[in-house]
């Protein structure tokens, strides 16, 4: 792996510049814009779309609602998010690790390293609620723009070590090994590019790491070219990749991103990387007082 080139840009997102809205139930940061938050010099990044930082109060969450033709997935950073769609009990076969047996009105109930993804293709209805009496639950919720339209729904559901994050980046998402021209039984089989990951309709991979005081971690972009022949991902230059710094640690943690020109982030913040190809290595370092929880979301 080589370090970032000269030509690569890093422009920070300050967390303060992010849309907000606090419903009372819902406190929301979008990156992107979302619902009221509008705002055009932010509407996507790569294949990147929505990128909000949620913390939903106890006892309420987000009531049953339709998706269409976008990736949608959460990350939970802490408490319980309850999981319901219309494809529970009628396609088993595309849970990857899941968290709970898929009855047929079952649910999943997700914490901490664990990850849910919906394909929403040709249409799914889904509700996500905090069921917990007393805590908040706070999670990432990410879009990115499919590959092909009227995708077949789907959804699968997979716990991420901690450990592992705390040794380097792990890799969460990475495309649909078949493709774009994916047969009706490459998508029941659901396998990714990379093991052991979540398989996406996109040029998209997502990573994280828990980075400790004083360490630096590398992100290897677009999953690096020595993996597998071919590579992992289809465009191997210009990558499009988002870093993102959840506010977990109380503001005690900071991160620095090693560039030509290095840039520092609060918790909160983000920061867009262009100019890099497959091969590069972005290197995070934390600097602050805390861990570091640091995600990534690397798309053509």
């Amino acid at each position: 792996m080589t370090s970032l080139q000269p030509h690569a840009k890093i422009i920070a997102r300050r967390s303060a510049d992010r849309g907000h809205s606090n419903h009372g139930w819902l406190d929301s940061h979008h990156t992107f814009a979302f619902s009221s938050y509008q705002n055009q010099e932010f509407t996507s990044f790569g294949a990147l779309r929505v990128l909000n930082e949620d913390r939903v109060a106890p006892l309420s969450g987000f009531p049953t609602h339709p998706h269409r033709d976008a990736e949608i997935f959460s990350y939970i950073l802490s408490g319980e998010l309850t999981h319901r769609d219309s494809m529970h009990g009628k396609n088993p076969a595309s849970s990857l690790g899941s968290i709970n047996d898929h009855k047929a009105d079952s649910f999943s109930v997700m914490r901490r390293g664990d990850v849910q993804f919906t394909t929403g293709g040709t249409g799914i209805a889904h509700s996500e609620q905090n069921e917990h009496s007393r805590l908040p639950v706070h999670f990432l919720q990410i879009w990115a723009l499919p590959w092909k339209r009227s995708l077949p729904p789907t959804y699968h559901t997979k716990t991420f070590s901690e450990a592992a994050k705390r040794a380097g980046f792990v890799t969460i998402i990475s495309p649909l090994q078949a493709g774009k021209e994916a047969s009706a039984a490459d998508e029941k089989a659901a396998v990714p590019t990379i093991p052991d990951t979540i398989p996406i309709h996109a040029d998209f991979l997502m990573g994280a790491a828990i980075i400790a005081p004083g360490r630096r971690f590398g992100w290897n972009i677009g999953g690096g070219k020595e993996q597998q022949p071919g590579g992992i991902v289809q465009e191997q230059s210009d990558r499009k990749v988002y870093v993102h710094f959840p506010a977990t640690a109380g503001g005690m943690a900071r991160v620095r991103l090693l560039g030509n020109e290095p840039i520092t982030l609060e918790e909160g913040d983000g920061a867009f990387v262009s100019g890099v190809d497959v091969g590069d290595e972005l290197m995070v370092e934390s600097v602050g007082e805390a861990d570091a929880e640091v995600v990534v979301l690397d798309s053509n």
